[in-house]
């Protein structure tokens, strides 16, 4: 179970974030107007995890907490090769581009991430000495890696996960000012490369066109907002959460504050075939099980009773759009408030593929 506090999880502060933490081989500019950053001292439990990248032994090497794999930021820099930089003005350190930008925020209360301005709620990084780690989970999750962990040996082999043959880039919609009263910044993906045309317009447009229909209601509020009222905000941001065997998904999130105690936020998944752009249902992935949906209810209402959050009322899913994709698995969620509490955040269940088919089977299969 996800739990988010504010927008996009928790409400930034600005000046929180130290600019100057040690990266290994040098320290990113100091600004001396930002206050000192929370710091995981390093804990007797902690072991070390010998690093390599595509089978080939490193120098570096992370630190396996509570049975989690973290990476350092030094590792994606100096042999993934991924940039790294500092922005001053967004108080955040960034790593890597398009779809899996990555930023890590650095305040009192921790290491936090973000990837395409959505939050992610499952992981959050260490500060150890005043070098930062990631864990793995985001690295596999997110950003486009594989990730082979032996636990006896303490040895993880990094590689690039396959992907399918397209480019996904950040479009953005941005309207409105502070000074104004108003702000809307919405980041939403968008493909190329893909051999079918048609197919790359399709996808496209329906992405947008979830984009741009939450910025018409946004722009409705703002419309008849008073100069009382508080500012108003208005953000979306997406993860790529699979991208293989000629499938795309993504989880989307739009987060809106027009006063009140809290803002609002709503996530909206697509999966689709890059054969055709169809926006598939759970039925096109797992309908080689034919009792795939009174399987899904019955875990899912064992998970619920489960967890103390929960106030009742589900007695099934009621629509077969609210998942996304993960590395063998599905991911079931609900809106807030929908079975929870708001402070409990999205409710979030995963299962892998082969709970829900019979041996032997894919949830591509039927795809090709």
């Amino acid at each position: 179970m996800s739990k988010i506090s504010m927008k996009n999880g928790r409400k930034w502060g600005v000046g929180l974030l130290a600019a100057g933490l040690l990266l290994g081989g040098g320290v990113l500019p100091v600004h001396t107007s930002f206050a000192a950053p929370a710091v995981n001292n390093p804990s007797k439990a902690d072991t070390v995890a010998v690093l390599k990248w595509n089978g080939a032994l490193t120098q570096q090497t992370g630190i396996v907490r509570n049975g989690q794999v973290f990476v350092p930021v030094t590792f994606l820099r100096d042999v993934v090769k991924l940039p790294v930089t500092y922005s001053q003005k967004d108080s955040a350190y960034t790593i890597g581009k398009d779809s899996a930008e990555t930023k890590l925020l650095v305040s009192s209360y921790g290491v936090s991430i973000t990837v395409n301005n959505f939050f992610i709620n499952d992981y959050e990084g260490l500060n150890v000495n005043n070098r930062l780690y990631v864990p793995l989970g985001l690295l596999t999750d997110y950003m486009g890696y594989k990730g082979d962990w032996n636990a006896p040996s303490g040895r993880l082999n990094l590689m690039v996960s396959p992907q399918n043959a397209l480019k996904i880039t950040t479009a953005n919609y941005a309207k409105g000012s502070e000074d104004k009263g108003a702000v809307i910044n919405l980041d939403y993906p968008q493909i190329s490369g893909l051999a079918n045309t048609d197919v790359q317009q399709k996808i496209n447009a329906a992405l947008k066109q979830s984009a741009m229909r939450f910025a018409a209601g946004a722009e409705a509020d703002i419309a008849d907002r008073d100069e009382q009222s508080p500012p108003y905000e208005y953000d979306a941001g997406y993860a790529v959460t699979y991208n293989q065997n000629g499938v795309l998904s993504v989880l989307l999130n739009q987060y809106g504050y027009s006063g009140g105690a809290h803002g609002m936020s709503y996530r909206q998944a697509f999966t689709f075939s890059l054969k055709d752009g169809k926006q598939l249902l759970l039925r096109d992935l797992f309908g080689a099980n034919p009792n795939y949906k009174k399987d899904l209810n019955t875990k899912l209402s064992q998970r619920f009773k489960a967890d103390e959050s929960y106030f009742g009322g589900f007695i099934g899913l009621n629509t077969e759009q609210s998942y996304y994709l993960k590395d063998g698995k599905v991911v079931i969620f609900f809106q807030l408030y929908e079975y929870t509490p708001y402070a409990a955040g999205f409710p979030e269940f995963a299962f892998t593929f082969k709970e829900l088919l019979p041996n032997g089977s894919s949830p591509f299969s039927a795809l090709n």
